[in-house]
């Protein structure tokens, strides 16, 4: 199944049923207006101000914005075209019924429910068709790193002459940053002026993998990576909004879990760690203890190899198990959330020991610092939890992609996909 990515490098926005325009066009009569028609014939019904009228503008409205939240988050890698339809139409539809609800709008339930299952399935037959159409094939142009690209899970094509590919669909990728022979400089430029898509390589690398790698300072530039600080004060806001509201919900169910802590293993219920976080100030994390207490040790070595948590690691108690499969451990962290060491979604804080190695053996790893800690997080719902060097690095050039990407669809995109993994615990790690 396609993919999507960044700037849909890997959709062909040039088909027509990609259009904006003609998905909601289609969605719009075939989803909201045909169905209330079709069952009430001749009835006033839906030109009659009134419930069913209310509930057709309510699910237009709802269509619309489903639309474009499904294509606005389909842009990230690993998220499916058909995987966000749903999530997206569920949140779009439910924010218009609690608007219903609060503002105490007559409504028709049939109408809402029939609307939002026929617009899904518009939608979902739209995309099918617009999958079957895409022809996107990404023409490689040698030399420099190109290579790159040879195990990124997209159909590739070296050029072995500079011949400018004539169907539709033909993309050119080129390390932009090397000097090409004469020849190959001129197919890029006849490529651009013939409306051929030409990109440098790293564009489609982040695309294809939702990593950012940052190899010189000349490359990071500081510039491109740089968070918008707008949206961090928003998002800081978020964060104190949400936590308030979820505080009184969730508190006689964290009681509950910190009496079974108790009664499961000996030991505190509570788990607090020195980390690193925000602008690299360490900060004492909060969270269930899942597992057995061990007496501190002294040696280096020792307390960074007590830091790993490895996937099967028997120092884990079986309540444990089950609290990190659903995440349920984390949610003593959203003390550290109204305190402003932590979000609700960021790069995971990493022990004081871990993170002093990390700095020493991997380039560039303080950077990941330039935004807060976050309980969930790009990194952790495409690799899981990690602890090598070498898994770290790549855990590392996912957090550069939320650094870089820093927005709330990227958000709202990481907030469904962990949502996925507490539900049915795929993919917790």
């Amino acid at each position: 199944m396609l993919m999507a990515a960044p700037n849909e490098l890997i959709q062909d926005d040039r088909s027509l049923y990609r259009s904006f325009a003609l998905q909601t066009l289609a969605c719009l009569a075939l989803g909201t207006i045909l169905p209330p028609v079709l069952y009430f014939g001749s009835d006033l019904a839906l030109f009659t101000p009134g419930a069913v009228q209310n509930s057709v503008i309510g699910t237009a409205v709802a269509a619309t914005l489903g639309i474009l939240l499904a294509r606005r988050v389909n842009i990230y890698p690993g998220v499916k075209q058909f995987g966000s339809v749903i999530p997206a139409f569920i949140t779009s539809f439910g924010l218009v019924a609690m608007g219903i609800l609060a503002l105490r709008i007559a409504y028709s339930i049939p109408v809402f429910g029939v609307n939002f299952a026929v617009s899904v399935s518009s939608y979902l037959a739209i995309m099918i068709v617009a999958t079957r159409s895409d022809q996107n094939i990404f023409y490689t142009v040698p030399g420099g790193r190109i290579t790159r690209l040879k195990d990124v899970g997209l159909q590739t094509r070296r050029l072995a002459e500079p011949i400018l590919p004539k169907h539709r669909g033909a993309i050119l990728v080129a390390d932009l940053h090397r000097d090409h022979p004469p020849e190959w400089e001129r197919l890029l430029a006849n490529a651009a002026l013939q409306g051929v898509p030409v990109f440098h390589f790293k564009q489609v690398f982040e695309a294809a993998t939702g990593k950012v790698q940052v190899e010189h300072l000349s490359e990071n530039s500081f510039g491109s990576l740089l968070p918008s600080m707008s949206f961090m004060r928003l998002k800081r806001a978020a964060d104190i909004v949400l936590t308030l509201l979820l505080l009184p919900i969730l508190f006689l169910p964290l009681c509950v879990v910190a009496l079974l802590i108790a009664l499961d293993s000996r030991g505190g219920v509570f788990f607090r760690q020195q980390r690193i976080g925000y602008r690299g100030e360490p900060f004492f994390v909060l969270k269930f203890r899942t597992m057995r207490r061990e007496e501190d040790l002294g040696d280096v070595e020792a307390r960074r190899k007590k830091a790993m948590t490895g996937e099967n690691d028997p120092r884990i108690t079986k309540l444990g198990r089950f609290l990190r499969k659903t995440r349920i451990d984390e949610l003593p962290q959203m003390w550290n959330i109204l305190l402003g060491q932590m979000s609700w979604i960021g790069p995971r804080p990493e022990a004081l020991e871990l993170s002093r190695w990390y700095q020493q053996e991997i380039p560039f790893y303080d950077y990941r610092h330039i935004v807060r800690p976050g309980i969930t997080g790009w990194a952790q719902v495409n690799q899981g939890h990690v602890t090598g060097l070498s898994d770290v690095d790549d855990k590392l050039q996912y957090d550069f992609y939320y650094i870089k990407n820093f927005s709330y669809w990227l958000d709202f995109l990481i907030l469904f996909r962990t949502a996925m993994v507490v539900l049915t615990g795929f993919g917790a790690k």
